[in-house]
Order: structure tokens, then sequence, then C-alpha cells
């Protein structure tokens, strides 16, 4: 089968999802939000051009097009495959925006179709679930990684066969304990996914038979609002196909995480640096103190960012482009936007600087490092300053604020 040729769809939501991910996605969608120095979407993207005799690559979602048009635009001289943004006019969930653009999909004429969620931040085995894909035969792989059992029914929890890796039972956010390996939210299908999917559909009468939105979908619309044909990849697809053997499990061992929240963009971040380390050492900075700033550990810092030679930097750092970083600054854990200026012998930890904000002289900015809870990291929006010698401390600024005081534990509106 080495010359059959692959797609891969990346589902990248909308603007009515993300709404966790406030301030930081008033004025950029959230698949564009910078982690590793690189937007959420392209580690994915970056993750297929691995997968053999690949096509093509899909963004599927409901933003506008200008919003990925430039995007898509710098793309270009970059991959070996092109991509393309389809916008779905009205959300058809994750396995019905599929079924929307079947024909496009097939145009290639694949025999796989690779489907990776836009929030997963993961390795992307691509090339090892496909191998196994094709060995198993079935229509249908999903990635899956055990987790503690106290954190599994946040997710769509699954049972498979310890020997042959099928999918038995699957059910979403159960609750009750079903099983400590979780739905990743990376798949891999034989074009007969459209047959189920299409199956499914025929059978929705009405809009009381849709459930609850999945956690890997994180879609939250009224019932008004529900499309008649709202087909679901977890619930309307895993769950009654699963026993069946149709679908089948490739375990992974290695990080993942569902990124969600704005806390998780620093988490995210520590763990796309620290892959650099064996996919893109180029990517990360280095430096002594003498011409160069004192890099500790991962660090990212764009080619257009003016650093400080006694700048202190890391671990955990990443600098956007056309930042500013001054003498004596020591930056920790964090996210450095566009066009922030950071003041001699400023302190940032455990913080996401939104884009043209000033950090004053002698100022500190720092959270907690709890990645999980709302006040558990430091997030100034855009164009927020906070002036010479004052001390922000878990809080989340909105944009377009000045602060004057010392603030912990608070959210400015």
């Amino acid at each position: 089968m080495a010359s059959v040729k692959t797609v891969a769809v990346i589902l990248v939501g909308g603007p009515t999802k993300g709404t966790r991910f406030r301030p930081l996605s008033f004025n950029l969608a959230k698949p564009l939000f910078p982690l590793a120095g690189q937007p959420m979407v392209h580690h994915p993207i970056l993750a297929c051009q691995k997968i053999p005799n690949l096509a093509k690559v899909f963004l599927i979602g409901f933003y506008e097009e200008r919003e990925f048009t430039l995007y898509i635009s710098a793309l270009s001289n970059e991959l070996k495959v092109p991509v393309m943004y389809l916008r779905e006019e009205k959300p058809h969930g994750s396995a019905g925006g599929l079924y929307n653009f079947k024909d496009l999909l097939m145009e290639e004429d694949p025999h796989d179709i690779f489907v990776l969620n836009c929030d997963v931040c993961c390795s992307f085995p691509l090339t090892e679930m496909l191998d196994a894909h094709r060995k198993h035969g079935g229509i249908g792989t999903l990635l899956v990684k055990k987790v503690s059992r106290d954190v599994a029914n946040e997710f769509g929890e699954l049972v498979a066969d310890p020997k042959t890796g099928e999918l038995l039972h699957y059910a979403e956010k159960p609750e009750t304990f079903v099983s400590d390996f979780i739905n990743c939210g990376v798949y891999i299908f034989t074009t007969d996914i459209f047959l189920a999917i299409r199956d499914v559909a025929s059978t929705q009468k009405d809009r009381a038979a849709l459930r609850r939105v999945s956690s890997v979908e994180a879609l939250q619309f009224s019932s008004k609002a529900t499309p008649t044909k709202f087909v679901r990849l977890d619930q309307d697809i895993l769950t009654p196909l699963a026993g069946k053997k149709k679908l089948y499990t490739f375990e992974t061992t290695d990080f993942w995480e569902q990124l969600k929240t704005p806390g998780m963009s620093l988490r995210c971040s520590l763990l796309y640096l620290n892959q650099y380390r064996q996919t893109s050492p180029e990517l990360l900075a280095v430096g002594d103190g003498t011409k160069s700033p004192t890099i500790v550990g991962d660090v990212f810092i764009h080619r257009s960012a003016k650093v400080h030679p006694s700048a202190k930097l890391g671990p955990n750092v990443s600098i956007s482009a056309n930042a500013r970083i001054g003498p004596g600054v020591r930056l920790i854990g964090c996210i450095i936007l566009d066009g922030v200026e950071v003041k001699e012998n400023a302190v940032v930890i455990q913080s996401i600087v939104g884009w043209k904000s000033l950090i004053g002289r002698w100022a500190r900015v720092q959270g907690a490092g709890n990645y999980n809870t709302k006040l558990g990291i430091t997030i100034l929006g855009e164009d927020v300053a906070v002036e010479d010698e004052v001390v922000v401390v878990n809080c989340i600024v909105l944009p377009h604020k000045t602060i004057t005081s010392h603030v912990q534990d608070e959210i400015i509106l």
C-alpha cells in the first residue's frame, strides 16, 4: 500500500468555541495562538507532513476565511503539501463536518483520512498509527492514553481488547468510572467512515435525539441552534461501532494534553519546547550572557525580537515577533506575545503577556503556575501597561488597561 494516498483533516472549531480561552481569543482565532513560537494549529500540520503519500491537509471550522488567509498563505512556501481551509456555514459536529465536505475530501481518492482536533497537544505519532491501522483492517483507529483515574471522567473513556486493540466500549464523560484509558482526539479512518456517518444522520429524526456535546469538541450551543444533522465522532460514531470489530486503538505513552484554557497554553508550550530538543533543536535559543542573554532550559526567541545580553531567560519561555526585552530582565515559564516591551530589571514568571503590552521597570508579573485553575497564572490581554515597580500576582487583565498599583487574585475588567 506504499502508493495509497491519504488526506488529513484538522478540526479548528470557531468563534462560538474557545470562549474559555478569553481574553487571548478576543483578537486572534484560538488555533493561531502561539505555542512554543508556532501557531497552535501548526504543530499538528507539521506532524501531518510526515504521513506517507499525504495529498492535502484540510482545516475545517466555522471561523471566517479571512482569519486563516494570511497564515495559510505563509504556509505555501514552507510545506510540501497544500493546505486548504473549509468553512462550515453552521456547525455539523466533528463527524457531520467531515460528511459536509465529503466530495472535496475525496477528490484525491484517498484510502485513509486522518482527523485531528486542533486543541490537542501531543507528539502526534501518526505514521506509527497508520501502520497499526492498516494491520488491524478496521474502518478506524483512535489514539488513546492511560491517565489518572481521578481525571479520566473529564474525557471519553474506553475499554479495548488488551491483545488485539479492538475498541470494545466507549463512553463520553461517564458519571461512573469506566476505564483509565481515554480518547485523545486523534483518528484515522478509511473512507467507509462516510457510510457510518450517513447511517447516523439518516436516523436522526429530531433535535431531541442529540445528547450533550462532547468533551473533545467542547461546543456550547443552545437547543435552538443545534442542526438536525449534527453528528459527533465520539457519541454518534465510536459508541455504536464499539465491539463490532470495526474500530481499534493505538496507545501513546508520550505526552498529551487538551488545551481548553489559557493556563494550559503554558503547559503545552513547555511540552512543545521540550520536544524541539529531539525534533527541531535549531529552534531553541542558546546564550551564555556575554554577547547574548543567559539561557536556562528550553527557550524560543523569534528572530525579530530584541533581547538585551544581560537578561536571563528560561526555562519554558517563548518570545514572539518584535518583542523587546530590556537589561536585567528575568523571564521564567512565560509566553511573551508580539510587540511586548519588558523594561529593565522586570520579572515575569508563569504568565502570558498580551500583544503590545508594556511591563515597567522593576515591575513583577507572576502566576502560581497552576495551569488548570482560572487564576493559576497571570494573563495580560492586549495593550496592557504595568507601571514601574508594580506587582501583579495571579490576575487576569482584559485588554487596554493600565495597572498603577499592586494587585493579586483579581480579574480586572
